[in-house]
C-alpha cells in the first residue's frame, strides 16, 4: 500500500475510534497532561503497528488492545500507581445525571473503587461496562474466556465489599 494511501486510511480511522483512545486515557491518565501524553503514545503504537493489521479480527478489538497495552506498558515504566478516574466524559457519568442523589452517591462510590483495582482490573471494568462480550475482551487482552470469568467474578467481590450498596443497587 501505497504511504500516502496508508497515512490517508490511517487518519481516518483514528478520526472513526478516537473516542477509544480518550476512554483508556481518561482512565489511566492522572492528569490532563499526562492524558494529552498518553494519547499520543497511544497513537504512535497505533500508527506503528497498523501496517501490520491482518484484520483477524474487528479494527475496534485491535484497538483496544494495543490502546490498552500502551497505556499499562506506560504506567509501569512510569512506576506510579493512578490515584483518580476524570468521570466528566464518561458515557456511564452522563446515564446517571438525572439519577436521585443516592444513586449518585452509589455512582461515584462505585467508580472511587474501581480506582483502586490493579491496570488490568479496571482495563477489564471498563471492557465490561462497555458491554463487552467475554469473547471480545478475551481477544483484547488475550485472556482465556474463564480466566475473564473467574477474575471478573473476583473483581465484583472485592467492589461489592468496597461499595456500601444501597437497597435495590446490585453489582451485576
Amino acid at each position: 500500500m501505497e504511504t500516502e494511501e496508508l497515512q490517508r486510511k490511517f487518519l481516518q480511522f483514528i478520526h472513526e475510534n478516537k473516542g477509544i483512545i480518550h476512554k483508556i486515557c481518561r482512565l489511566y491518565g492522572r492528569t490532563e497532561e499526562d492524558k494529552q501524553d498518553l494519547f499520543q503514545e497511544i497513537t504512535i503504537q497505533l500508527w506503528k503497528a497498523y501496517p501490520r493489521f491482518r484484520q483477524e479480527s474487528k479494527i475496534s478489538t485491535w484497538m483496544y488492545r494495543v490502546a490498552l497495552n500502551t497505556a499499562i506498558s506506560d504506567l509501569r515504566k512510569q512506576n506510579r500507581r493512578i490515584n483518580t478516574i476524570a468521570l466528566e466524559g464518561s458515557a456511564h457519568a452522563d446515564l446517571h445525571d438525572e439519577a436521585d442523589h443516592t444513586a449518585k452517591e452509589n455512582w461515584a462510590l462505585l467508580h472511587k473503587s474501581i480506582e483502586s483495582l490493579t491496570e488490568v482490573e479496571k482495563a477489564m471494568m471498563m471492557l465490561y461496562l462497555e458491554d463487552k462480550s467475554y469473547e471480545e475482551m478475551e481477544d483484547i487482552l488475550g485472556m482465556t474466556q474463564i480466566n475473564l470469568r473467574v477474575k471478573m467474578s473476583r473483581i465484583k467481590e472485592k467492589l461489592r465489599k468496597k461499595v456500601a450498596v444501597q437497597p435495590g443497587t446490585t453489582i451485576e
